[in-house]
């Protein structure tokens, strides 16, 4: 089943007002009450408490300091503006061509993000792709989404984001399941291409790259891959849309659930060989595909 936008804001409005109705019960406040302590109508906390409204951060503060629950106001305001944001429709941002869609809008997120948390199970992460593979990728994208076709800029847009890899104030912590290896976007020639990029990538000191190897005993399996900025965002993506986390408690799960897959991962010379290999793979498959042509 897939969420709109609009059902999923609804559903965090609710959800957000469930809590906040808690909190003023906990306190042993009427709704009348709690207008009265924090300067506003009552119909308003009534709008808040039902999901009709959602409170800004200065009204959660206020809420929260009349109930005595100043421990609950970071959570609170992370979750009221995730109500408003965590659900991007890909189709709807596509209309303005895929360099939005690849996140072109992101580029401030990613200067003041010092540790980035990577998984991915199918995909080479954007920030580690070649332009080849990049451009092969979102050609399926433009078709799929019916947007403008724009594959150059949205290409050079990602190319450019890329700088970040190099900057060393930052770390960037990677893990990929080995299908992500051997999942081709492109020919194999593209992909061959994206498999020495990783090679290159690997020995740079801010970038740690795990993978994790076909068959093996794992204690997790996501069911898409996900980023981390710092402890400030989580980010998913399925085929229609974008998903945004920013509630601590559930950034939480996900840097849990990291820690559990970098753990399953192999490093350095080992993760390499699996690299190398999947090359080597991928050359005797060209070879032999020579061979009867």
């Amino acid at each position: 089943m897939t969420i709109s936008p609009s059902s999923a804001a609804k559903q965090s409005r609710l959800a957000l007002g469930a809590r906040m109705r808690e909190i003023r019960k906990d306190a042993g406040l009427s709704g009348r009450a709690l207008a009265a302590a924090t300067g506003q109508h009552f119909t308003r906390v009534s709008k808040i408490e039902h999901g009709v409204q959602t409170p800004d951060d200065d009204g959660i503060r206020a809420w929260c300091r009349a109930c005595g629950a100043g421990d609950q106001v970071p959570d609170l305001i992370a979750t009221a503006r995730a109500a408003e944001s965590e659900y991007l429709e890909f189709r709807r941002q596509s209309r303005a061509g895929m360099k939005r869609v690849t996140g072109a809008h992101t580029a401030a997120l990613y200067e003041r993000t010092s540790v980035f948390r990577i998984y991915e199970h199918n995909v080479i992460p954007g920030l580690f792709q070649t332009a080849a593979y990049c451009a092969a990728m979102l050609s399926f994208w433009i078709g799929f989404l019916e947007a403008p076709d724009d594959l150059d800029a949205a290409v050079a847009a990602r190319m450019e984001r890329q700088k970040v890899v190099f900057d060393r104030g930052k770390r960037f912590r990677v893990v990929l399941e080995e299908q992500a290896l051997r999942t081709w976007f492109g020919s194999a020639e593209v992909q061959a291409g994206q498999l020495g990029r990783l090679l290159e990538l690997m020995s740079i000191p801010t970038v740690s790259l795990g993978i994790i190897p076909l068959k093996t005993e794992r204690s997790g399996v996501p069911a898409a891959g996900f980023w981390i900025f710092d402890d400030s965002l989580a980010a998913l993506e399925i085929p229609t849309a974008s998903i945004e986390v920013t509630r601590p408690d559930e950034i939480s799960l996900y840097d849990r659930m990291f820690s559990q897959l970098e753990e399953a991962a192999v490093h350095g010379a080992a993760a390499r060989r699996l690299i190398v290999r999947a090359l080597r793979e991928l050359q005797l498959a060209q070879q032999f595909a020579t061979l009867w042509t």
